[in-house]
């Protein structure tokens, strides 16, 4: 007796978490969509959510799909068309802000449903472990001597954090960003990493947690990050900051639904993130990618994301880039 009822209390404590109705159906589990490529920042952080929410039983049956396309708005046009599904969510960030501006795309980010904000990671300007540019310092001097000479390369598409960071480095040492020859490799890392190792592009700029097993092989070296203080996962590496260059960058992602979901359906995904944020699986994610916590949910969310729209979008027209 003893034996099965602990076999009914633990099946009623795996169940506890379990996002009610997930997967009572073949298309009835929660998905999450990727508006770039494997491989990338987004599509990395979303399968990692999907994955803790699964280990930690806060919900069951969470699906990630890619929809790639225009920087991201894309994904951003389909989950503005999902109307009311409460089952769908958009992983995106700055990129997505960055491009719906950028392309002028008929919907923006105001139309959706916020849900939290997750993570923060700032850039890293990366070179091959045999460039002949060992500090940022060198980098800079020769970008200055020659600035359409050296071409660099990203993981996001124009108005992605990739192209808003290196814009931004050119304007904060002396160097026209209009005479900046970027490279896109919309979908991060994967596309990015062969541009890189293969010298189709000089220097690159991208989230840290691209490139660390390359870094750790030795096949890349780090000049530089964008945040306001070193990075644990990088010692030795200054900051631009530390390097007397007065720029921080930080790149964001969060998580978004449909216009017109429910109020239970909203309560109910931000509740299940809060819990994917407290939970020990996901600080250990944090810590394996190089990610800072940046969580916000709900109305906070909601008004970051206000104030951070407005704020990129004087940033591309400051750029020459609207």
């Amino acid at each position: 007796m003893s034996g099965a009822l602990a076999a009914v209390l633990s099946a009623l404590l795996a169940a506890c978490g379990v996002w009610p109705g997930a997967g009572d159906a073949p298309d009835d589990g929660l998905r999450i969509m990727v508006p770039n490529t494997p491989g990338g920042g987004y599509d990395t952080t979303a399968r990692t959510v999907a994955r803790v929410l699964e280990e930690t039983r806060t919900a069951a049956d969470v699906q990630v799909f890619n929809l790639p396309g225009a920087g991201g708005t894309v994904g951003l046009q389909r989950v503005v068309d999902e109307r009311g599904n409460g089952r769908l969510a958009l992983q995106m960030g700055l990129g997505v802000l960055g491009a719906s501006h950028v392309a002028h795309a008929r919907v923006t980010v105001a139309q959706t449903t916020p849900l939290a904000r997750l993570i923060e990671e700032p850039e890293a300007v990366v070179v091959r472990s045999d460039s002949p540019y060992r500090t940022i310092g060198d980098l800079v001097a020769a970008w200055r001597e020659q600035p359409g000479g050296l071409r660099v390369g990203g993981g996001s598409s124009l108005g992605g954090p990739d192209h808003l960071m290196p814009m931004e480095l050119a304007g904060t040492v002396g160097i026209d960003p209009g005479r900046v020859k970027y490279l896109a490799y919309d979908g991060g890392g994967g596309e990015l990493l062969p541009a890189l190792l293969d010298g189709r592009v000089d220097f690159a700029t991208s989230g840290i947690g691209e490139f660390l097993d390359q870094i750790a092989a030795g096949q890349l070296r780090v000049l530089a990050v964008t945040s306001d203080r070193p990075v644990a996962a990088l010692p030795g590496v200054p900051t631009l900051k530390a390097a007397r260059i007065d720029l921080v960058f930080d790149n964001w992602r969060g998580i978004v639904a449909p216009p017109g979901i429910g109020a239970a359906d909203r309560a109910q995904w931000i509740e299940a993130l809060r819990a994917l944020h407290a939970s020990r699986q996901w600080k250990a994610e944090l810590t394996r990618h190089g990610w800072t916590d940046a969580f916000l949910s709900g109305s906070a969310f909601t008004t970051y994301l206000t104030r951070e729209d407005r704020a990129v979008a004087d940033l591309i027209t400051r750029l020459g880039l609207a």
